[in-house]
């Protein structure tokens, strides 16, 4: 399997920790060189090895923004 180059430009925040220690959190990541994305997943505490995520372009969050305002006024 080919190695994924990552760098966290930003960590925006934690979500969540389990008792492992592992934190879903969420982060500005650039991807094998590529333009930075909002990034959402699990990460083991040194940032060795990362659970699956979902990736979101800047007007994706923006969206995902809208819809949760949107939810929790209901």
């Amino acid at each position: 399997m080919a190695e994924i180059a990552y760098e966290i430009i930003k960590e925006l925040g934690v979500l969540s920790e389990n008792s492992k220690g592992w934190r879903k959190e969420i982060n500005l990541i650039s991807w094998n060189g590529a333009t930075p994305k909002y990034d959402i997943r699990d990460w083991a505490p040194d940032h060795e090895k990362m659970g699956k995520g979902t990736t979101l372009s800047k007007d994706e969050v923006e969206k995902l923004k809208e819809v949760l305002n949107r939810v929790c006024e209901a």
